[in-house]
């Protein structure tokens, strides 16, 4: 039984792709990273429409290294076989959107980690594990790989692995031009045709798009290079036909392009070109190695390469399986997938490697609350920054003694009193949450000068943006409206910047309690077409419980859930709310702040207890909670 659908051997490396369109490289004032490389694109993408994908390469012992495999493995790639490589650095690449025909390309791969992938790096057993084996072309471009590669498809051949070349054909890393001209896509060379063509008996399946069929083939008439491929390999031939779609060849090669029978693309306003070859192959891959129809798995792949078209980046643009099944569904009626709401929506939460099963959340994000007890207690404000890294120390107490997971802890810091608090974490696997709002602002107000946008556009993207608003149905229509603008504002500068978002709101107390006020904040929100990421909710009665988990799954099914909070009450009060919260799955654990720390530090403030006893204090109540909470849950499961 073979438990991998694909193995994918090549190329793995990083992209670094300018932000301004319309651009030259040289002018370029900014880049985002991302995973690259053919091969790695391919695997990430498979994995993400539904494959169960493993990358074979090689990557530095660095930070890009680190990076590719987790990128790889946050899509739920295996990378027991991405070999890190002591002697070479990953590859990187730096690329552009100049205009619709320009994309400036530098492939930086001298001596890179991929190319020095060995024989020694997988066994005959690995490659027997998976039903098929894709290689990208630059892996037959030198000695080394070629031999290596050449290893992979023995092995394939003799186990009954299909093996899968995608041509990927890039004249300058195969010496064919200035190493600057990234983005040239052919160059005739009858010693590269040759080369590949001793690659063509063993394959099942060849793609490529029409300069690459003509590499491949040793012509540049398209039906000339495919008789060529035909006489030596009775593999399927996917030839890549552009915006007009594709064509798939599983017999005699027709005598003229007018009679191929295409399979229509899909029309879209075209950004950028780069990796749509990539998101075609993984939408081919999803629907051929589950043993559908070779038109359906071309329709996966047209409409996978048409939504990267319209996008920003290669491996981040690929769809996930719910995005492209939707846009297949959808795609007469739209025009512009840049624009479509609802496929935007699931393009973002195909990001999320899972669902956080539980979050027991510390929240110590409070400005005002701290610096209010300060003056109370004639105490420098620069000591709250003292105390926020003072709660670091009682939260990894905490995990220490209860043996938690990293990943189910979290902590709401803020950047004001709480930078170095954070900047401690930058190599732990917490859950983090940073607040926006201005303390006790009604209308909303974010805190700091410049735009909310370039505000968290300076944040990891592993920090979730937080935002506590005070919001109530009967508010009047003008402080409605100011507020909802607010939240509209940031909700959009998220999707911008690829921060999740948690939207944490509170009633005024002046208004009575009604149980129905939170679920008719929630509905308002999704009616503005505003869907967070979390939700955080204070204590709410079973039938609020039961109309919350209702609108939170028809509005979005992909919320990852509500998180509760604690509004200062005493620790017996929040253990009671603990009781009701834990009987609904949408409610997937807790922030906590000053029913956690207040005491604690009002005490050190007054001097009565020193540092260790507030860690020692602080810990204990939060593991108070912690205990609380799975208590409460085990009891419903």
């Amino acid at each position: 039984m073979k438990s991998i659908d694909i193995i994918c051997l090549g190329r793995a490396a990083v992209d670094f792709y300018g932000q301004q369109i319309g651009s030259s490289l040289e002018n370029m004032g900014s880049f985002a990273k991302y995973l690259g490389g053919s091969s790695a694109n391919i695997a990430y993408g498979c994995s993400k429409l539904g494959l169960n994908s493993a990358m074979l390469t090689r990557v530095g012992n660095e930070h890009m290294g680190r990076f590719v495999r987790n990128e790889l493995e946050s899509v739920g790639v295996d990378t027991s076989h991405v070999v890190t490589d002591k002697e070479r650095l990953t590859g990187l690449v730096v690329l552009g959107i100049q205009d619709k025909e320009t994309f400036p390309l530098i492939f930086y791969r001298k001596d890179c980690a991929d190319m020095a992938i060995s024989e020694k790096d997988f066994s005959k057993e690995f490659i027997a594990s998976s039903r098929s084996l894709l290689i990208t072309g630059t892996h037959f471009s030198s000695e080394n790989t070629y031999q290596t590669s050449m290893k992979a498809i023995e092995y394939a051949k003799a186990s009954d692995t299909q093996v899968i070349v995608d041509i990927d054909y890039r004249p300058v890393l195969w010496g064919l031009t200035e190493l600057g001209d990234g983005e040239s896509r052919f160059v005739a060379s009858d010693d590269v045709s040759r080369h590949l063509q001793t690659i063509l008996p063993y394959c099942d399946l060849v793609v490529g798009t029409e300069e690459e069929i003509h590499i491949a083939g040793g012509s540049e008439d398209t039906i000339a290079a495919l008789t060529k491929i035909r006489e030596l390999s009775d593999s399927i031939i996917v030839l890549k036909l552009g915006p007009l779609g594709c064509t798939v060849i599983t017999s005699d090669i027709p005598n003229s392009s007018d009679d191929f029978k295409v399979i229509k693309g899909n029309q879209v306003d075209i950004l950028n070109v780069l990796g749509a070859g990539d998101a075609f192959m993984s939408g081919f891959l999803r629907g051929y190695l589950r043993g559908e129809s070779l038109e359906k798995s071309a329709n996966y792949a047209n409409a996978a390469g048409a939504l990267v078209v319209s996008r920003h980046g290669c491996a981040p643009a690929i769809p996930g399986e719910k995005e492209l099944l939707y846009y297949l569904e959808n795609a007469h009626k739209i025009a512009n997938p840049s624009t479509d709401v609802t496929l935007n929506h699931l393009h973002r939460v195909s990001f999320r490697a899972h669902q956080e099963q539980e979050i027991f959340g510390f929240a110590f994000d409070h400005r005002k609350q701290l610096l209010d007890l300060s003056e109370k207690h004639g105490v420098d404000s620069k000591q709250i920054k003292k105390i926020k890294n003072l709660f670091i120390r009682s939260t990894q107490k905490v995990i220490d003694k209860l043996k938690i997971p990293e990943k189910n802890i979290g902590v709401l810091i803020d950047d004001t009193y709480g930078e170095d608090a954070l900047n401690s974490l930058a190599e732990k696997s917490w859950w983090i949450g940073r607040p926006v709002e201005l303390p006790s602002s009604r209308p909303l107000m974010f805190e700091g000068e410049q735009s909310i946008g370039s505000k968290i556009n300076s944040w990891p993207l592993t920090h979730t943006v937080k935002c506590l608003f005070f919001y109530h149905p009967d508010d009047s229509e003008e402080l409605k409206f100011k507020q909802e603008q607010k939240i509209k504002e940031l909700y959009h500068a998220c999707l911008q910047s690829g921060h999740q978002l948690l939207l944490e709101v509170i009633p005024p107390s002046e208004y009575k309690d009604d149980e129905k006020t939170i679920p008719k904040i929630l509905k308002r929100f999704y009616s503005l077409e505003v869907k967070p990421d979390w939700w955080k909710l204070p204590s709410l009665s079973d039938n609020s419980w039961d109309e919350v988990s209702s609108i939170i799954n028809t509005n979005d099914s992909d919320c990852q859930g509500v998180l509760l909070l604690g509004l200062s009450a005493p620790l017996d009060i929040v253990k009671k709310s603990f009781g009701v919260a834990a009987k609904y799955d949408i409610c997937k654990g807790f922030t906590v702040g000053r029913t956690i720390f207040y005491e604690p530090t009002e005490l050190w403030m007054q001097q009565k207890i020193n540092d260790d006893e507030l860690v020692d204090s602080v810990s204990m109540n939060y593991i108070d909670l912690i205990e609380a909470w799975k208590k409460y849950r085990k009891e419903v499961q």
